[in-house]
């Protein structure tokens, strides 16, 4: 299973790429994923499935336009997931 890819996301007013990186977590899936900001700064975070089962993003202090895409970043994980089986 690849445990990488990027995927184009639109993301407030604008399309982003961000980058996916599984790492490794015993039994829970957790990734690193990473994106530009439209300053050109990288923004580096991670994710992970919560106990109801949805992703959710790990540190609170990222711009808004990442929070408000948890679910579609989290679509993209599961998409990943289901093509790498």
């Amino acid at each position: 299973m690849s445990t990488q890819f990027s995927k184009l996301i639109k993301t407030g007013d604008r399309q982003r790429e961000f980058n996916f990186n599984q790492l490794p977590n015993g039994v829970d899936f957790r990734y690193r994923v990473d994106v530009t900001d439209d300053k050109g700064k990288t923004m580096v975070f991670s994710m992970f499935k919560n106990a109801e089962g949805h992703w959710k993003t790990a540190a609170q202090s990222l711009p808004i336009w990442i929070h408000n895409a948890e679910i579609v970043l989290g679509d993209a994980i599961e998409q990943h997931l289901s093509q790498s089986v």
